[in-house]
This record gives C-alpha cells, structure tokens and sequence, in this order.
C-alpha cells in the first residue's frame, strides 16, 4: 500500500477520533461540543476527502450510477481512500447533531452514549438507535 495514502488514512481517523472523544467523554466542554466536534474535525476531514478525489477520479475506471460502476471506482486506493473520510466526516456530523438534539431536549448524555458510539461504528444503525431513543424519551420527558 502508498505510505502517504496510509498517512492519510491514519491522519483521517485520528481527526474523527477526536471528535468522537469530546462528543462521548467531554460533553460539558462548550468549545468541543460546538466547534471542534461539529466543525473543526468535519472541515479537516472534508478538506483531506476533496484532495482525495481530486486525486484519484481523474481517469478512474467506474461511476456512480450502478453499483457495479461504484465498486470498480473503489478498486483505486486513493477513491476508496476518500470513501473512507466521507464515512469519517458524515458520520460525525450525524453523531454533533444527535448530541446537540438530546442536548436540547435534556436527555441524559448517559443514554446518548450508546447512540454515539454505534453511529462512529456503524453510522446509520446508531442514527436509528437515536431516534428511536428520541421519541421514547420525548414521550416520557413530555409526560
């Protein structure tokens, strides 16, 4: 594998590791909750995404049209490269919005937690954990 795209790899995992660490351990830290996690770290990550395909679509085989298509533009390391940070970078996004929400609705950060932490691994099934708590925890707080 490229040493600088193995760098990169790296780098991006490290920038969204850090936003997941202040949304899970440093809820309280205002600066990390609204800018580092929800900014800063998507930015850098947006930033290191477009370099990527910036890179590696020009004479890429594949497209985007067909799955077919989307699994031979992923062959090419530095596609896949900025597929990874695009899951990196949307995922923390998703995960600063539920934090914010349950923040504003007053749900316990103990029963976010959870949410977050399946929305860093598996993104859309922690998104769905989330709002399935959200309601539940709406209802109950309304009542």
């Amino acid at each position: 594998m490229n040493p600088a795209l193995e760098g990169v790899f790296v780098a991006a995992n490290g920038i969204a590791f850090i936003g997941w660490f202040v949304l899970i351990a440093l809820p309280r830290w205002e600066h990390g909750r609204s800018v580092v996690a929800p900014v800063v770290a998507p930015a850098l990550l947006a930033l290191a995404y477009v370099v990527s395909m910036a890179v590696g679509l020009p004479g890429a085989e594949g497209g985007f049209l067909s799955l077919a298509g989307v699994t031979r533009l992923l062959e090419k390391p530095v596609v896949m490269l900025g597929g990874w940070i695009h899951y990196l970078a949307f995922d923390l996004v998703v995960g600063a919005w539920e934090a914010r929400d349950a923040r504003e609705l007053g749900l316990p950060h103990a029963a976010l937690v959870p949410c977050l932490l399946l929305t860093f691994m598996l993104g859309p099934a922690g998104l769905l954990v989330y709002l399935v708590l959200r309601a539940a925890l709406k209802k109950r707080f309304a009542a």
